[in-house]
């Protein structure tokens, strides 16, 4: 695919997110979709945020289906292949890449509902963890199940340096995966502008992955949500003015999951993730800690100030700005990582 039409998707993304929250802000505050704090989960200077709006994450989402969809119809228009005499493999491309995102749209309306439910009734008491989690399996498993109809039928475990089948088994395995990452991308957003940059900068390292992988279709999507993201961090930067709220982070999971599971290579899918993957490990680690210590000292202890980790280092006296920094240009240098082994492994 042409770099300008990728560069058109990215900056037609930004755009949109970025008008988009000019006029939904406004909106959301006279719904009073304000977001409700409670101070246990997160430090209690974050009470100062309380009110303001959630469901943010809908600029980037209307902005991606847009660009994605702008993008794809240049992309057919100038590989002057009439639509409906493209190649079955050209086809299948086009409905993995579809697939996508209806898969995040999906993991979208579920975090809008939600963040619905918490404002209505004004508590953080949205969708139980069980209906998250039968919701997330369903999708998850219709989503793979249309991915391996539409032709991606690989099921091996690509580590880099070793690769491995294992037949069906891959499937509930992806689903695992994915039902993780999605939460861990949902419980980086606790800062103003945290889960927005590091998803940007990923989504970044993805298009220059699916660029070496010539998987022209999935570019439109990874660069389509940088720019998003770009768009919202307007609107998001400290101090923000709105929140992405689960409808956002929830899509964004979604599209870092499915980027990372369609390239196939899942060592490098842990190397870009691995700052949500640390997040929501930080958070297992002290609630087992806690547990473990209260069940054998008769109190339980911690190891982190607070959890996920990016409230650690709040607590431990950096600004929101630094974290934002920090994580994004930690993220940036283990996602080259990413890349050099996909050209590595490109090589062989």
């Amino acid at each position: 695919m042409p770099f300008w039409i990728e560069l058109i998707a990215g900056l037609l993304s930004f755009v949109i997110a970025a008008v988009c929250g000019k006029l939904l802000i406004p909106f959301l505050h006279k719904l009073k979709f304000g977001q409700p704090i409670k101070v246990e989960f997160g430090p209690k200077w974050h009470k100062n945020k309380q009110g303001t709006p959630t469901m943010g994450g809908i600029m980037f989402i209307i902005s991606t289906v847009i660009s994605v969809s702008v993008g794809y119809i240049i992309y057919r228009m100038t590989s002057l292949v009439v639509l409906g005499e493209e190649s079955a493999a050209a086809s299948n491309a086009a409905m993995r890449l579809l697939c996508c995102v209806v898969f995040c749209i999906l993991f979208g309306v579920m975090g809008f509902i939600d963040d619905f439910t918490k404002v209505s009734r004004n508590n953080n008491d949205g969708l139980s963890p069980i209906q998250k989690i039968i919701i997330q399996v369903v999708i998850s498993v219709a989503w793979l199940l249309a991915m391996r109809y539409f032709g991606d039928t690989d099921t091996r475990i690509n580590l880099g340096f070793a690769s491995f089948d294992i037949g069906w088994f891959y499937y509930p395995l992806m689903v695992l995966v994915i039902i993780y990452l999605t939460n861990a991308v949902n419980l980086t957003d606790g800062i103003d502008g945290l889960c927005g940059t590091v998803t940007m900068v990923n989504m970044l390292l993805y298009t220059t992955i699916f660029v070496i992988l010539s998987n022209a279709e999935m570019t439109l999507l990874t660069i389509s949500v940088a720019g998003g993201c770009l768009g919202f961090l307007v609107w998001n930067f400290h101090p923000a003015k709105c929140f992405m709220g689960d409808t956002g982070s929830m899509f964004l999971g979604a599209a870092v999951t499915a980027a990372g599971l369609v390239t196939h290579q899942h060592l490098v899918l842990v190397l870009i993730a691995l700052v949500y993957i640390i997040e929501a490990l930080s958070v297992v680690i002290q609630v087992s800690y806690f547990k473990y210590t209260k069940k054998k000292y008769g109190e339980g202890r911690r190891i982190f100030k607070m959890t996920p980790i990016h409230h650690h280092f709040e607590m431990s006296g950096f600004s929101e700005y630094k974290i934002v920094i920090t994580f994004s240009l930690f993220s940036l240098i283990v996602g080259i990582g990413g890349i050099l082994l996909t050209l590595f492994q490109s090589e062989i």
